[in-house]
């Protein structure tokens, strides 16, 4: 029981704070905004997209959630580092809790957090008139809550060994952005002409996986999958698997 209210005041805690900073959930809006309206109408790719029956605007959305939740998720690995200069981590560290249940209690706060930047995009494409049903939604959240959990854990590991902000965001740029451009998010990865190099560092990204997931269903049938939906969700899940046991063992050493 003591595990389980551990666990769950860390999670409400993370949640409450992203929920108090209006500032940063207003300014969440700028990001996606400007990739969807700006770079989504500037590049007109429409009928140009191997395997796909829409316009670039639609082709992205997808992985602008995808991107939101990598920038978001990784970010929240921050608040490790806040907390370790603020002396609350030592008294987590010290309370009568595994260091399992610190970690995933962090880590589905966090998580929970990114799913609420991804739904705001949601929001933003209905604005500019993208059309998305209920029960696309509905099937688009677990699949954004699976992609969340592996890259919170990347973001919670960094920070677990970095000593000062400036560090965690050298490390957190640098991770960041190849996933990003790697993940087919904003542009084709099966058009002719790309090289070989390209492909293969794209079927290692682990968001590629969550990116096509995400297009398989909210473009339904006007697009073709890279792979299966059930290929997709099992390279999500055994990559989530593999981080939190990574970060879950970082927790231990940390001191």
């Amino acid at each position: 029981m003591t595990e389980i209210r551990g666990f769950y005041t860390l999670c409400l805690r993370e949640v409450k704070r992203y929920l108090r900073d209006r500032t940063r959930i207003v300014s969440s809006f700028v990001q996606p905004l400007l990739w969807l309206v700006i770079f989504g109408t500037g590049v007109r790719l429409a009928g140009s997209i191997q395997g796909f029956n829409g316009n670039y605007q639609q082709y992205i959305f997808p992985g602008i959630i995808g991107q939101t939740m990598l920038f978001m998720s990784m970010f929240m690995g921050i608040s490790v580092i806040w907390d370790r200069e603020f002396g609350f981590m030592k008294e987590i560290l010290v309370a009568p809790i595994s260091r399992i249940s610190i970690f995933l209690g962090k880590m589905f706060g966090d998580s929970t957090d990114a799913v609420f930047q991804g739904i705001m995009v949601f929001v933003i494409g209905i604005l500019i008139g993208i059309k998305i049903d209920p029960i696309t939604f509905l099937l688009a959240l677990p699949i954004m809550l699976l992609i969340t959990f592996g890259l919170v854990s990347i973001g919670l590991i960094i920070a677990s060994f970095m000593g000062s902000l400036e560090s965690f965001g050298v490390i957190q740029s640098f991770i960041n952005l190849p996933l990003f451009f790697l993940s087919g998010a904003i542009f084709p990865l099966r058009e002719t002409g790309i090289p070989s190099w390209l492909q293969i560092a794209s079927n290692a990204d682990p968001l590629t996986y969550g990116v096509d997931a995400l297009r398989t269903v909210i473009l339904g049938k006007a697009w073709q999958p890279l792979q299966p939906l059930l290929v997709n969700l099992s390279v999500i899940v055994g990559f989530d698997l593999v981080m939190i046991v990574i970060g879950t063992y970082a927790f231990t050493k940390m001191k």
